[in-house]
């Protein structure tokens, strides 16, 4: 029985993997979750100097997942390169590195100073807010989408992953303009922009006012996006958006994703990846599925 698959000439030993920011850099999860099993962590977001991030509150629950504001957080890549690379590179999974940036040059700066890195992959986040053109994300202009990726490919030493903003009026356009600068690789979805308000404090449960949403709540919508995704490029697609157990990982297989990326679940069930693995073996037992590309955007032949 194979399960594993290949991303742009990276074979990773099963399809699932760990989304960034839910996930530290592994080092706070190791002791529930045996890296070894995974076939990728995925970094949180790695900026080219330390972010503070937002002001608190900057996480509430809602029904069915969870919003947050986090900013993006993050120590800078000195400090990532210092002390999470080396604990990575300890165990046997392919390492992805997030990377974020306000500006062209910010997301450039950490591509080249990764190039000679241990690393595998690089995603690229680029639903951060481009301070330079009055603060929308890089991923809602199309044009900018092609620009970014086509100027990080110009610098990046391992294959490139565009990771997409759901929060767009056509995915596919988003996702056609990625591979037209060059993507190897695209992610999909991250977090649906949502709010929530606190009744009795008459307030915003967060200090940004607005969120990302994340969690089981928006994973139907995810599954819709990595589907049309897949009929529009012939790019491999890594599906994420509220996984949480071996069926939700199956379903963005079927839809087209060649691997997945958990996320929200760890905070509630450090182990689900683990869990997830073993559950997408039961299942190709279970239905004789010999190779897990037997599986990769199979609700089409099943009709």
């Amino acid at each position: 029985m194979i399960t594993k698959v290949n991303l742009a000439g990276v074979t990773l030993k099963n399809p699932v993997m760990t989304a960034s920011g839910t996930f530290g850099s592994g080092a706070e999860y190791a002791e529930f979750v045996d890296l070894n099993q995974l076939g990728a962590v995925v970094t949180k977001g790695v900026a080219n100097k330390p972010w503070e991030g937002n002001p608190t509150p900057r996480i509430a629950e809602t029904y069915g997942g969870m919003l947050n504001a986090i900013g993006l957080q993050n120590p800078g890549i000195d400090l990532f390169v210092e002390r999470d690379i080396p604990f990575l590179t300890k165990y046997d999974t392919k390492i992805i590195v997030n990377v974020c940036g306000k500006t062209l040059e910010d997301y450039c700066e950490v591509v080249k100073r990764l190039a000679n890195q241990p690393i595998d992959m690089l995603e690229i986040n680029i639903s951060c807010p481009n301070v330079k053109e009055g603060g929308i994300a890089f991923g809602q202009n199309p044009k900018m989408v092609e620009e970014i990726t086509r100027e990080v490919k110009k610098y990046a030493k391992q294959p490139v992953i565009m990771k997409l903003s759901p929060n767009v009026t056509d995915i596919t356009e988003m996702a056609k303009a990625a591979e037209a600068g060059g993507a190897d690789v695209i992610s999909l979805i991250n977090t649906i922009t949502g709010m929530k308000i606190d009744v009795h404090r008459r307030t915003f449960a967060l200090a940004n006012k607005t969120g990302g949403l994340s969690g089981p709540a928006i994973h139907p919508i995810a599954v819709r996006m990595v589907y049309e995704v897949a009929k529009a490029v012939e790019i491999p697609i890594i599906g994420m958006g509220g996984i949480g157990t071996a069926e939700d990982a199956l379903e963005m297989i079927l839809a087209g994703a060649t691997a997945i990326s958990v996320g929200t679940v760890n905070f509630r069930n450090p182990k689900v990846t683990m869990e997830i693995v073993n559950g997408i073996r039961e299942y190709m037992e279970q239905y004789r599925v010999e190779d897990i590309k037997e599986l990769i955007g199979a609700v089409d032949k099943s009709n």
